[in-house]
């Protein structure tokens, strides 16, 4: 299995955290991340995309730009437990696979399914890995790329 996983691109603040939208250098980011996966063996055939409003305009960008469909997930939002997508992925057949969200769950998911731990990586806005795994488990997946706007 391939997964794709993506922070959100640059988000302005906002009194909601969950209304908060992309910068026009937030869009700008996106897109290069976006066109860097169109052009790679490794197009997603579905995203996943956290209900905040940063993430869906993200996955839209993305969705756009890749010609695939976005399903909306609850269980990862910033403070999810990521056992809760890895339990998801472990019934997901789609593959390659992208996941849109937030830190820290993306550093956090990626050191799990990488290196078995929970510390987390960090991102930086817009910043994608591409990560290959045979099994779905702790420390089971391989970081291919690191996938940043250029």
């Amino acid at each position: 299995m391939e997964l794709i996983i993506m922070r959100h691109g640059e988000a302005d603040w906002h009194s909601l955290d969950h209304e908060r939208e992309l910068t026009e250098s937030g869009r700008k980011a996106v897109a290069k991340v976006a066109e860097q996966i169109a052009q790679s063996s490794s197009r997603p055939s579905l995203i996943w995309c956290s209900p905040l409003v940063r993430a869906q305009q993200t996955a839209a960008i993305v969705a756009d730009i890749l010609g695939c469909p976005v399903e909306e997930k609850p269980f990862i939002t910033p403070d999810d437990d990521p056992g809760h997508c890895f339990d998801a992925l472990l019934e997901n057949h789609e593959s390659p696979l992208m996941l849109v969200s937030h830190m820290p769950l993306v550093g956090t998911l990626t050191t799990l399914l990488t290196e078995g731990h929970r510390r987390g990586m960090p991102f930086m806005t817009s910043q994608a890995v591409l990560l290959d795994m045979q099994v779905v488990g702790p420390g089971c997946a391989s970081l291919k790329r690191q996938i940043l706007p250029r």
